[in-house]
Protein backbone atom coordinates (compact mmCIF):
# COMPACT_ATOMS: atom_id res chain seq x y z
CA UNK A 1 0.00 0.00 0.00
CA UNK A 2 1.07 3.57 -0.66
CA UNK A 3 0.90 6.49 1.73
CA UNK A 4 -0.73 9.54 0.15
CA UNK A 5 -2.02 13.00 0.97
CA UNK A 6 -4.93 15.03 -0.36
CA UNK A 7 -3.04 18.26 -1.02
CA UNK A 8 -5.90 20.71 -0.35
CA UNK A 9 -4.45 21.89 3.03
CA UNK A 10 -1.24 22.82 1.17
CA UNK A 11 -3.10 24.90 -1.40
CA UNK A 12 -1.30 28.12 -0.51
CA UNK A 13 2.04 26.54 -1.43
CA UNK A 14 3.15 26.40 -5.06
CA UNK A 15 2.80 22.91 -6.48
CA UNK A 16 6.54 22.24 -6.53
CA UNK A 17 6.95 23.32 -2.92
CA UNK A 18 4.02 21.14 -1.83
CA UNK A 19 5.45 18.15 -3.68
CA UNK A 20 8.91 18.75 -2.16
CA UNK A 21 7.42 18.91 1.33
CA UNK A 22 5.50 15.67 0.90
CA UNK A 23 8.44 13.87 -0.69
CA UNK A 24 10.58 14.88 2.30
CA UNK A 25 7.96 13.19 4.51
CA UNK A 26 8.40 10.00 2.43
CA UNK A 27 4.85 10.25 1.07
CA UNK A 28 4.36 8.12 -2.05
CA UNK A 29 1.24 9.60 -3.64
CA UNK A 30 -0.85 12.74 -3.92
CA UNK A 31 -4.58 13.22 -4.40
CA UNK A 32 -5.07 16.47 -6.32
CA UNK A 33 -8.08 18.77 -6.18
CA UNK A 34 -9.72 19.04 -9.59
CA UNK A 35 -12.78 21.19 -8.91
CA UNK A 36 -15.73 21.32 -6.55
CA UNK A 37 -15.12 21.83 -2.84
CA UNK A 38 -11.45 20.68 -3.04
CA UNK A 39 -10.71 23.42 -5.57
CA UNK A 40 -7.84 23.11 -8.04
CA UNK A 41 -4.85 24.84 -6.44
CA UNK A 42 -2.22 22.44 -7.75
CA UNK A 43 -3.46 21.89 -11.28
CA UNK A 44 -5.46 23.66 -13.97
CA UNK A 45 -7.85 21.01 -15.31
CA UNK A 46 -8.76 22.79 -18.55
CA UNK A 47 -5.16 23.68 -19.34
CA UNK A 48 -4.05 20.11 -18.68
CA UNK A 49 -6.77 18.66 -20.88
CA UNK A 50 -5.89 20.99 -23.75
CA UNK A 51 -2.11 20.96 -23.33
CA UNK A 52 -0.05 17.77 -23.62
CA UNK A 53 3.04 19.76 -22.69
CA UNK A 54 1.40 20.74 -19.39
CA UNK A 55 0.54 17.13 -18.66
CA UNK A 56 4.15 16.19 -19.34
CA UNK A 57 5.35 18.94 -16.98
CA UNK A 58 3.13 17.54 -14.22
CA UNK A 59 4.44 14.03 -14.83
CA UNK A 60 8.00 15.31 -14.67
CA UNK A 61 7.33 17.15 -11.40
CA UNK A 62 5.92 13.94 -9.92
CA UNK A 63 8.64 11.65 -11.26
CA UNK A 64 11.41 13.88 -9.94
CA UNK A 65 10.02 13.37 -6.43
CA UNK A 66 8.98 9.73 -6.89
CA UNK A 67 5.33 10.59 -6.42
CA UNK A 68 2.25 9.18 -8.13
CA UNK A 69 -1.31 10.52 -8.28
CA UNK A 70 -3.78 8.27 -6.49
CA UNK A 71 -6.88 10.20 -7.54
CA UNK A 72 -8.30 13.49 -8.77
CA UNK A 73 -10.76 14.94 -6.24
CA UNK A 74 -13.88 16.78 -7.34
CA UNK A 75 -16.38 16.59 -4.48
CA UNK A 76 -19.58 18.47 -5.26
CA UNK A 77 -23.32 17.92 -5.82
CA UNK A 78 -24.18 17.04 -9.42
CA UNK A 79 -27.76 16.23 -8.32
CA UNK A 80 -28.43 19.65 -6.81
CA UNK A 81 -31.97 20.92 -7.52
CA UNK A 82 -30.48 24.23 -8.67
CA UNK A 83 -29.74 23.47 -12.32
CA UNK A 84 -26.83 25.88 -12.55
CA UNK A 85 -25.07 24.35 -9.54
CA UNK A 86 -25.78 20.81 -10.71
CA UNK A 87 -24.50 21.55 -14.23
CA UNK A 88 -21.26 22.99 -12.89
CA UNK A 89 -20.67 19.98 -10.65
CA UNK A 90 -21.47 17.63 -13.53
CA UNK A 91 -19.03 19.40 -15.86
CA UNK A 92 -16.30 19.23 -13.22
CA UNK A 93 -16.86 15.52 -12.62
CA UNK A 94 -16.86 14.62 -16.32
CA UNK A 95 -13.79 16.79 -16.88
CA UNK A 96 -11.99 15.03 -14.03
CA UNK A 97 -12.78 11.62 -15.53
CA UNK A 98 -11.41 12.64 -18.93
CA UNK A 99 -8.32 14.20 -17.34
CA UNK A 100 -7.68 11.13 -15.18
CA UNK A 101 -7.63 9.06 -18.36
CA UNK A 102 -5.11 11.45 -19.99
CA UNK A 103 -2.87 11.37 -16.91
CA UNK A 104 -3.19 7.61 -16.28
CA UNK A 105 -4.69 8.35 -12.86
CA UNK A 106 -6.75 5.36 -11.71
CA UNK A 107 -9.61 7.10 -9.88
CA UNK A 108 -11.70 10.21 -9.39
CA UNK A 109 -13.02 10.82 -5.87
CA UNK A 110 -16.37 12.54 -5.45
CA UNK A 111 -19.76 12.61 -3.70
CA UNK A 112 -22.94 10.94 -4.91
CA UNK A 113 -24.78 14.25 -4.74
CA UNK A 114 -28.17 14.88 -3.19
CA UNK A 115 -31.35 15.98 -4.99
CA UNK A 116 -34.29 17.80 -3.55
CA UNK A 117 -37.18 15.76 -2.21
CA UNK A 118 -39.35 16.46 -5.27
CA UNK A 119 -39.05 18.14 -8.69
CA UNK A 120 -40.28 21.36 -7.07
CA UNK A 121 -37.65 21.54 -4.31
CA UNK A 122 -35.00 24.25 -4.47
CA UNK A 123 -32.62 22.85 -1.83
CA UNK A 124 -31.20 19.34 -1.31
CA UNK A 125 -33.09 17.18 1.18
CA UNK A 126 -31.25 14.53 3.22
CA UNK A 127 -33.78 11.85 4.21
CA UNK A 128 -32.82 10.06 7.42
CA UNK A 129 -36.10 8.26 8.23
CA UNK A 130 -38.89 6.66 6.15
CA UNK A 131 -41.79 8.21 8.10
CA UNK A 132 -43.96 10.24 7.74
CA UNK A 133 -44.59 8.51 4.39
CA UNK A 134 -43.84 11.55 2.24
CA UNK A 135 -40.19 11.11 3.23
CA UNK A 136 -40.15 7.58 1.83
CA UNK A 137 -41.70 8.95 -1.37
CA UNK A 138 -39.01 11.64 -1.50
CA UNK A 139 -36.26 9.04 -1.07
CA UNK A 140 -37.70 6.97 -3.92
CA UNK A 141 -37.70 10.06 -6.14
CA UNK A 142 -34.10 10.82 -5.20
CA UNK A 143 -32.92 7.34 -6.11
CA UNK A 144 -34.70 7.54 -9.46
CA UNK A 145 -32.81 10.75 -10.21
CA UNK A 146 -29.51 9.38 -8.95
CA UNK A 147 -29.77 6.12 -10.87
CA UNK A 148 -30.46 7.89 -14.15
CA UNK A 149 -27.62 10.36 -13.65
CA UNK A 150 -25.00 7.93 -12.40
CA UNK A 151 -25.74 5.35 -15.09
CA UNK A 152 -24.57 7.93 -17.63
CA UNK A 153 -21.48 8.89 -15.59
CA UNK A 154 -20.58 5.23 -15.03
CA UNK A 155 -20.70 4.65 -18.78
CA UNK A 156 -18.34 7.59 -19.32
CA UNK A 157 -15.99 6.23 -16.64
CA UNK A 158 -15.99 2.79 -18.27
CA UNK A 159 -15.23 4.34 -21.66
CA UNK A 160 -12.19 6.08 -20.15
CA UNK A 161 -11.06 3.20 -17.92
CA UNK A 162 -11.33 5.30 -14.76
CA UNK A 163 -12.81 4.27 -11.41
CA UNK A 164 -15.21 6.70 -9.72
CA UNK A 165 -14.75 6.53 -5.96
CA UNK A 166 -17.84 7.85 -4.18
CA UNK A 167 -17.24 9.08 -0.64
CA UNK A 168 -20.03 8.01 1.71
CA UNK A 169 -20.86 11.31 3.37
CA UNK A 170 -23.67 12.93 5.40
CA UNK A 171 -26.03 15.22 3.48
CA UNK A 172 -25.42 13.10 0.39
CA UNK A 173 -27.69 10.36 -0.92
CA UNK A 174 -24.96 7.73 -0.52
CA UNK A 175 -23.76 8.01 3.05
CA UNK A 176 -23.26 4.36 4.09
CA UNK A 177 -22.14 1.05 2.52
CA UNK A 178 -25.57 -0.31 1.54
CA UNK A 179 -26.36 2.87 -0.38
CA UNK A 180 -23.00 2.63 -2.11
CA UNK A 181 -23.70 -0.96 -3.13
CA UNK A 182 -27.16 0.03 -4.38
CA UNK A 183 -25.66 2.72 -6.62
CA UNK A 184 -22.99 0.32 -7.89
CA UNK A 185 -25.58 -2.38 -8.66
CA UNK A 186 -27.64 0.17 -10.59
CA UNK A 187 -24.68 1.27 -12.73
CA UNK A 188 -21.45 -0.69 -13.26
CA UNK A 189 -18.27 -1.80 -11.52
CA UNK A 190 -16.53 1.53 -12.22
CA UNK A 191 -18.64 2.98 -9.40
CA UNK A 192 -17.20 2.14 -6.00
CA UNK A 193 -16.24 3.63 -2.66
CA UNK A 194 -13.77 6.22 -1.58
CA UNK A 195 -13.79 4.67 1.89
CA UNK A 196 -13.34 7.42 4.48
CA UNK A 197 -13.66 6.01 8.02
CA UNK A 198 -14.27 9.45 9.54
CA UNK A 199 -17.83 9.62 8.22
CA UNK A 200 -18.63 6.08 9.33
CA UNK A 201 -17.55 6.30 12.98
CA UNK A 202 -20.16 8.84 14.07
CA UNK A 203 -22.95 6.95 12.26
CA UNK A 204 -22.18 3.89 14.39
CA UNK A 205 -20.67 1.99 11.44
CA UNK A 206 -17.56 -0.10 12.06
CA UNK A 207 -15.06 0.81 9.30
CA UNK A 208 -13.41 -2.61 9.54
CA UNK A 209 -16.76 -4.34 8.98
CA UNK A 210 -17.52 -1.88 6.15
CA UNK A 211 -14.19 -2.71 4.51
CA UNK A 212 -14.89 -6.45 4.69
CA UNK A 213 -18.48 -5.97 3.40
CA UNK A 214 -17.57 -3.68 0.50
CA UNK A 215 -14.35 -5.56 -0.22
CA UNK A 216 -16.30 -8.76 -0.73
CA UNK A 217 -18.04 -6.89 -3.53
CA UNK A 218 -14.76 -5.53 -4.98
CA UNK A 219 -16.26 -2.11 -4.36
CA UNK A 220 -13.38 -0.16 -2.77
CA UNK A 221 -11.61 2.08 -5.29
CA UNK A 222 -9.78 4.50 -2.98
CA UNK A 223 -9.31 5.08 0.76
CA UNK A 224 -9.04 8.24 2.85
CA UNK A 225 -7.15 8.27 6.15
CA UNK A 226 -9.08 10.58 8.46
CA UNK A 227 -10.13 10.01 12.05
CA UNK A 228 -13.08 11.03 14.23
CA UNK A 229 -13.24 11.51 17.97
CA UNK A 230 -16.59 10.61 19.55
CA UNK A 231 -17.72 12.48 22.65
CA UNK A 232 -20.16 10.09 24.30
CA UNK A 233 -21.18 12.50 27.06
CA UNK A 234 -22.46 14.97 24.45
CA UNK A 235 -24.02 12.25 22.32
CA UNK A 236 -26.16 11.19 25.27
CA UNK A 237 -28.09 14.47 25.03
CA UNK A 238 -27.33 15.76 21.52
CA UNK A 239 -27.15 12.53 19.52
CA UNK A 240 -24.93 12.14 16.47
CA UNK A 241 -26.89 14.21 13.93
CA UNK A 242 -25.03 17.24 15.22
CA UNK A 243 -25.57 20.54 13.39
CA UNK A 244 -23.14 22.50 15.59
CA UNK A 245 -20.64 24.34 13.40
CA UNK A 246 -17.25 22.69 12.90
CA UNK A 247 -15.51 25.84 14.12
CA UNK A 248 -17.08 25.31 17.58
CA UNK A 249 -15.33 22.01 18.35
CA UNK A 250 -15.82 22.09 22.13
CA UNK A 251 -19.61 22.00 21.65
CA UNK A 252 -19.83 19.11 19.18
CA UNK A 253 -20.73 15.48 19.90
CA UNK A 254 -18.07 14.30 17.45
CA UNK A 255 -15.13 15.91 15.72
CA UNK A 256 -12.89 15.12 12.76
CA UNK A 257 -9.36 14.44 14.00
CA UNK A 258 -5.89 13.69 12.77
CA UNK A 259 -5.24 9.96 12.35
CA UNK A 260 -4.54 8.50 15.79
CA UNK A 261 -6.35 11.17 17.78
CA UNK A 262 -9.77 9.56 17.51
CA UNK A 263 -8.72 5.93 17.35
CA UNK A 264 -5.29 4.62 18.28
CA UNK A 265 -2.57 2.83 16.38
CA UNK A 266 -3.98 -0.62 17.11
CA UNK A 267 -7.28 0.34 15.45
CA UNK A 268 -5.53 1.67 12.35
CA UNK A 269 -3.60 -1.60 12.14
CA UNK A 270 -6.98 -3.35 12.01
CA UNK A 271 -8.05 -1.09 9.16
CA UNK A 272 -4.88 -1.79 7.18
CA UNK A 273 -5.24 -5.51 7.87
CA UNK A 274 -8.85 -5.52 6.66
CA UNK A 275 -7.83 -3.71 3.47
CA UNK A 276 -5.16 -6.32 2.79
CA UNK A 277 -7.61 -9.15 3.49
CA UNK A 278 -9.98 -7.85 0.79
CA UNK A 279 -7.16 -7.31 -1.71
CA UNK A 280 -6.91 -3.51 -1.59
CA UNK A 281 -3.33 -2.50 -2.40
CA UNK A 282 -3.88 1.13 -3.37
CA UNK A 283 -3.28 4.36 -1.48
CA UNK A 284 -4.31 5.54 1.96
CA UNK A 285 -4.72 9.24 1.27
CA UNK A 286 -4.51 11.44 4.36
CA UNK A 287 -7.24 14.09 4.50
CA UNK A 288 -6.62 16.79 7.10
CA UNK A 289 -9.76 18.37 8.58
CA UNK A 290 -8.77 18.65 12.25
CA UNK A 291 -9.90 21.89 13.91
CA UNK A 292 -7.48 21.35 16.80
CA UNK A 293 -4.18 21.32 14.92
CA UNK A 294 -2.51 23.04 11.98
CA UNK A 295 -2.44 21.26 8.61
CA UNK A 296 1.32 20.79 8.80
CA UNK A 297 1.28 19.29 12.29
CA UNK A 298 -1.77 17.17 11.51
CA UNK A 299 -0.28 15.80 8.29
CA UNK A 300 3.05 15.04 9.91
CA UNK A 301 1.51 13.22 12.86
CA UNK A 302 -0.72 11.21 10.52
CA UNK A 303 2.26 10.29 8.33
CA UNK A 304 4.23 9.23 11.41
CA UNK A 305 1.50 6.87 12.60
CA UNK A 306 0.55 5.43 9.22
CA UNK A 307 4.18 4.85 8.31
CA UNK A 308 4.29 2.38 11.20
CA UNK A 309 1.07 0.55 10.35
CA UNK A 310 1.08 0.32 6.55
CA UNK A 311 2.06 -3.00 5.00
CA UNK A 312 4.41 -2.35 2.09
CA UNK A 313 5.80 -5.77 1.14
CA UNK A 314 3.99 -8.63 -0.52
CA UNK A 315 3.09 -11.50 1.82
CA UNK A 316 5.29 -14.53 1.42
CA UNK A 317 4.32 -18.17 1.14
CA UNK A 318 2.56 -19.56 4.20
CA UNK A 319 5.42 -22.00 4.94
CA UNK A 320 3.86 -22.84 8.33
CA UNK A 321 0.59 -24.04 6.80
Amino acid sequence: MDLGVLTVPLGERPRGDAFDYLADLDVNAVELGCGGFPGSDHLDPDALLDGPERREALRTALDERQLSVSALATHNNPLHPDDERADRADRELRRAIRLADELDVPAVTCFSGLPGGSPDDTTPNWITAPWPPEHADALEYQWQRATEYWHDVATLAADHGVDVAVEMHPNMLVHEPHGLAKLRDATNERIGANLDPSHLYWQGIDPVAAIRWLGARAAIHHVHAKDTELYESRQRTRGVLDTTRYDRPAERSWLFRTVGYGHGERHWKRIVTALRLVGYDGTLSIEHEDALTSPQEGLEKAVELLDRVLLASEPGEAFWA
